[in-house]
């Protein structure tokens, strides 16, 4: 078996606030972009917009039972290390809930934190958490 990693078809936008990427739907799991959701500098919940993107990537997952959903969560680099690591567990797992809560089964549900990561021109995009959808096929 080997996991196959949905294209990106969509770039990160440069934006303050809540704000998420284009969520169009395709009925092919393989076509779908990584879904993005952005959060306010040092919380760990969403607004009305974004927790529409999340709804939006469960719809997907629950159409496809092949689709592994993997959450993976950031935080700027201001406020040290461990605060940082911990404010990205908690974001995604925020989103992770949501998906459970969204329809998606939670054995297909897997969350990431990934920390502070560094982004000098547009911090925005460091408060973040990415909804990654995967297949996974047998091996031709």
């Amino acid at each position: 078996m080997h996991r196959r990693h949905l294209p990106i078809l969509a770039l990160l936008p440069l934006v303050a606030g809540c704000a998420a990427i284009s969520d169009a739907v395709s009925p092919d799991p393989n076509r779908q972009p990584v879904r993005v959701v952005f959060f306010n500098e040092d919380s760990d919940t969403l607004d009305e917009a974004a927790r529409a993107i999340v709804r939006g990537a469960a719809d997907v997952a629950k159409g496809f039972s092949e689709i592994r959903v993997n959450v993976f969560g950031y935080a700027g680099p201001a406020g040290g290390a461990a605060f940082n690591r911990a404010l990205s567990d908690a974001r995604a797992r925020h989103v992770a809930t949501l998906l459970r809560q969204y329809g998606v089964p939670s054995d297909r549900v897997f969350v990431l934190a990934r920390g502070p990561v560094p982004f000098e021109a547009a911090p925005v995009e460091s408060r973040r958490v990415e909804i990654r959808m995967t297949t996974q096929t047998a091996a031709p």
